[in-house]
């Protein structure tokens, strides 16, 4: 089954870049350009990732990745974004970030970071059918 992506990018040129090279993740990719209406797809619709611009119109990037984090359902989050200052990487990764790669970036790069997450998700989904979690109601505990 393949993966669903949503790229939150205002540049077109990068948003299509990063669809057209997505595919080689066996990745279906929707694209918004505006930080409002990206957070209101990742609400409406199952992403297995998100890759966030963090200078958006309307939202900022950092502001759609707090959002997100407020949610109960987890998705990964891929920050793309030209803030390349030591402070910018960290504020994005304690906001909930799962990684950050910044601009100009290798799309090499980029499609194996992508390729990471997904690897991570699926141990942790494989992990979590293990029979060592325990699940009732709302109450989740690994017995490990």
């Amino acid at each position: 089954m393949p993966r669903r992506v949503l790229v939150i990018e205002d540049n077109h040129d990068i948003a299509e870049l990063v669809k057209l090279h997505l595919r080689d993740c066996e990745a279906e990719t929707d694209i918004e350009y505006s930080g409002t209406a990206g957070l209101a797809r990742a609400r409406s619709h199952a992403y297995d990732l998100v890759i966030l611009d963090l200078m958006l119109p309307g939202l900022d990037g950092l502001e759609v990745c707090r959002r997100l984090r407020d949610r109960r359902a987890y998705v990964p989050i891929l920050m793309l974004t030209a803030r390349s200052g030591e402070l910018d990487r960290v504020l994005g990764l304690e906001m909930g970030a799962d990684d950050y790669l910044t601009k100009p970036f290798s799309i090499r790069e980029l499609v194996a970071r992508v390729r990471a997450i997904f690897r991570r998700v699926d141990a942790f989904e494989g992990a979590a059918g293990s029979g060592n979690l325990l699940e009732q109601g709302d109450l989740r505990m690994d017995r490990d």
